[in-house]
């Protein structure tokens, strides 16, 4: 298997607490199908993976009946130029949602990941947008704007922060448009340490 060649790691390997549910290996996603086939599991970049038990174990300290749970991790890059040719939408705002494939997406490095909070037995936190929904609620730059209008409540933002709190803490950087993605490297330093997977 190319992903387990590239010298990516099964997350659950690592730490078995993490939960796992890739959304685009369902029909529960925006293009309402599997698109990963059989891949199930979660697969990251080595040190990607370290770190994100590192964001594990920090929210466990924080509150240890909630747990990080994972929706996306590494994506082939045969997969990102479907999503990118399914979304019908100008350019500008499709960049916004979906990495241009031509530029390769940090998840097709394996050093991105979606993921939320939920309670140890799988009952995501509410974020007040679901994951992968396009629309500015789920952009974490205009919460401060919906709050402010009841779009979004207190405990819904303060999840996001909770979110964003524990990556930050293992050097994760989210970004200003999906509360659900962070990245562990930037696209040049991603590029610079491994490989697209196709």
């Amino acid at each position: 298997m190319a992903i387990i060649n590239a010298g990516l790691v099964d997350i659950q390997s690592l730490d078995t607490t993490i939960l796992v549910s890739l959304k685009y290996a369902t029909t529960d996603n925006f293009m309402q199908k599997n698109v990963y086939g059989s891949l199930k599991k979660a697969y990251l970049q080595k040190e990607v993976a370290e770190s994100l038990v590192i964001a594990q174990n920090y929210l466990k300290s924080i509150d240890s009946s909630l747990t990080l749970f994972i929706y996306d991790a590494v994506r082939p890059r045969s997969v990102q130029q479907y999503m990118w040719d399914y979304l019908e939408m100008p350019i500008a705002k499709k960049v916004k949602f979906v990495s241009n494939p031509k530029n390769g997406s940090i998840h097709n490095y394996g050093s991105a990941v979606d993921l939320t909070i939920a309670s140890i037995n799988g009952e995501a936190l509410d974020m007040g947008a679901k994951y992968d929904e396009i629309e500015q609620i789920a952009y974490p730059r205009l919460e401060k704007q919906f709050l402010a209008s009841g779009k979004l409540t207190t405990t819904q933002v303060e999840n996001r922060k909770l979110l964003r709190k524990v990556m930050k803490h293992a050097n994760f950087t989210g970004i200003s448009t999906e509360w659900w993605h962070f990245n562990r490297y930037s696209r040049t330093v991603a590029k610079s340490k491994y490989k697209i997977i196709e």
